[in-house]
């Protein structure tokens, strides 16, 4: 069985208001990846992937630009524990 892998992202810049949720989600759900992605009051996304080790590694490549209208100009990643969730949403 592939290794189960879970990441915690946080990403900053111009993040809200260009589609980063819905384009992360559908990013996420073509990886077969499971978690979700939510806008902060700070102005940041945070999100979660877990799945096989290489699509999680996909999934940060992918935030680490975004969608065309964003301007990423951080991510933060932290490994976690996995915690077996199923499905991708938008919180």
């Amino acid at each position: 069985m592939t290794e189960r892998v879970r990441a915690h992202v946080m990403i900053d810049g111009v993040v809200q208001g260009v589609y980063f949720r819905a384009s992360t989600a559908k990013m996420a759900m073509s990886l077969k990846l499971d978690g979700w992605v939510r806008n902060l009051p700070d102005g940041r996304v945070e999100a979660t992937f877990e799945g096989p080790a290489g699509a999680v590694t996909q999934a940060i490549a992918w935030v680490r630009t975004g969608p065309p209208r964003a301007v990423v100009e951080s991510a933060e990643i932290q490994f976690e524990e996995p915690r077996a969730e199923h499905g991708f949403r938008i919180l």
